[in-house]
């Protein structure tokens, strides 16, 4: 239901109440005193205590001098209206039941020059069964998937050439953008942009569901172009797991995967992402303590002292699958140990768990699972990707 007008509001003033009161709505699971955040949707208890007292009294309506102006949107968009709208040429037709394998099209760009993406947007036609979307920018002289077909739908099993079937599921390529049920699009500061070089591919990687009826999608990309070449390129990174084996009827499994950034960047927002047992996840900076190790080691008390600093704790909902954007940016140095963890519950607590008697694996199906730790940093503009990537002899922290 929309909430733009008074009129579509009153009807649901219980409601509303109710779900502020849980805090259930606006939808916000970030642990409070971890970190600050800039689309931070949470309600100060005055705020809630407000809405209650206008509730209670019969949701009565405001004075109409005191109406904000209609919001004006731009065909569907959150983002201003795009410069460029990129939809996949050919609609992908989705069955009524089933499992279905993740599905490809690649979308020239046709860029005769380099682009600075501003903001970005992924908008799919058949919302209901996007499971997930990842857009991948491929560059003109990467290797990924170069013998698969461009402006039609495939999957995996429809490539004939052994090495894009290896390379489909793992590539460097930088990530333009991930949608997933809940998410927000990306619109970064006038000195902050993504890049898509001259010549590049979209890749645009499509995780539908079933649910009932036929429908086809024909998902878009809405690119809003800087109007000036930015100070600093923004990357996004993840830190994954998939080598995990969650227990039949675990409550609270436990998952991690730990990475160290090569060179210095600016770490601004977080997306964390797992299915339908998915419990809670955070992201921790990892101190290692060397003059305390060293004391513990000479006692015989172990070789190592480790202190986790949090930057976000988060109780997952599948079906809000948010970003969380640093207030502040971060610096991090080079050497800079990051940490996420992932806690799942694979038992019958759980209402949305498929099969509390299964051993749950990593997996494309949303009754498999995944652990995957997105994060944004910005580094300076003319960083190459795989530069930045390169390790050089520096301190760690």
């Amino acid at each position: 239901m929309a909430f733009e007008t008074y009129e579509q509001t009153q009807p649901f003033a219980g409601a509303i109440r109710a779900d502020t009161q849980t805090k259930t709505m606006p939808p916000w699971f970030a642990d409070e005193g971890v970190g600050r955040f800039s689309n931070d949707l949470s309600l100060t208890a005055e705020e809630i205590a407000v809405i209650a007292a206008w509730a209670d009294a019969g949701a009565p309506p405001g004075a109409v001098r005191d109406a904000p102006p209609p919001v004006k949107r731009a065909q569907s968009w959150s983002i201003a209206q795009p410069d460029l709208i990129l939809k996949m040429p050919e609609a992908v037709s989705l069955p009524a039941s089933g499992d279905i394998d993740y599905t490809y099209e690649i979308v020239p760009t046709h860029f005769a020059e380099d682009r600075w993406i501003q903001a970005v947007e992924v908008l799919p036609s058949a919302r209901a069964n996007v499971h997930h979307a990842v857009v991948y920018v491929r560059p003109p002289d990467s290797l990924w998937m170069r013998h698969a077909p461009v402006g039609v739908p495939f999957t995996v099993e429809s490539l004939s050439d052994p090495e894009d079937r290896r390379g489909a599921h793992w590539t460097d390529s930088d990530v333009l953008l991930v949608y997933a049920p809940g998410s927000s699009p990306d619109n970064w500061p006038a000195t902050m942009a993504k890049f898509i070089p001259a010549g590049s591919d979209l890749v645009f990687q499509m995780h539908y569901t079933s649910n009932g009826r036929p429908t086809k999608d024909r998902s878009s990309v809405g690119l809003v172009f800087s109007k000036h070449p930015p100070q600093k390129r923004v990357l996004t990174l993840q830190l994954t797991n998939d080598h995990f084996v969650i227990p039949p009827g675990a409550p609270d499994y436990r998952v991690e995967a730990r990475g160290t950034l090569p060179n210095e960047a600016l770490l601004l927002s977080f997306f964390p992402h797992m299915h339908l047992r998915g419990k809670r996840f955070e992201y921790n900076v990892v101190h290692h303590d060397e003059a305390q190790a060293g004391g513990a080691a000479s006692a015989g008390q172990g070789s190592s002292a480790v202190k986790l600093e949090p930057l976000l704790r988060v109780h997952y909902h599948f079906h809000w699958q948010m970003s969380y954007r640093l207030a502040e940016p971060r610096l991090l140095r080079a050497g800079t140990e990051l940490q996420a963890v992932a806690w799942f519950d694979n038992s019958s607590g759980n209402p949305h768990n498929p099969d509390p008697a299964a051993a749950v694996r990593w997996g494309e199906q949303t009754y498999d699972e995944m652990m995957v730790g997105f994060f944004d940093v910005a580094v300076p503009a003319g960083t190459d990707k795989r530069q930045f990537f390169e390790r050089k002899e520096r301190p760690t922290q």
